[in-house]
């Protein structure tokens, strides 16, 4: 069993950027790919980022590729997400999620655990 809390959210202005959080509890977050997705208002979750067990490889939708990076420290049990260049229209709620699998899947199906999910605002 892997809980998993996100932190990080807030309001931002459009071109601003936040650093989002996820902490792990257990001893087997190294054996997890991390997953990072969001939930606009009225809209399906979508895929944002992943990135593999040791931080090898990632994985990036094309919306965010350039601006947004995720990174993690297995030794903090801790995955972040960089996002830079903030859009209004990626206000949505951010959520993070353990996969068992060794590599940086887009897929929801693929992911085991959630987090409760941080809230971005990005202003006009």
């Amino acid at each position: 069993q892997v809980q998993l809390v996100e932190s990080g959210g807030g309001l931002v202005q459009a071109g601003g950027s936040l650093r989002l959080s996820c902490a792990a509890s257990g001893r087997t977050f190294s054996s997890y790919a991390m997953g990072w997705f969001r939930q606009a208002p009225g809209k399906e979750r979508e895929f944002v980022a992943a990135i593999n067990r040791n931080g090898g490889s990632t994985n990036y939708a094309d919306s965010v590729k350039g601006r947004f990076t995720i990174s993690r420290v297995n030794a903090k049990n801790t995955v972040y997400l960089q996002m830079n260049s903030l859009k209004p229209e990626e206000t949505a709620v951010y959520s993070c999620a353990a996969a068992r699998t060794a590599w940086a899947v887009r897929s929801m199906a693929s992911y085991d655990y959630w987090g409760q999910g941080t809230q971005v605002t990005v202003s006009s």
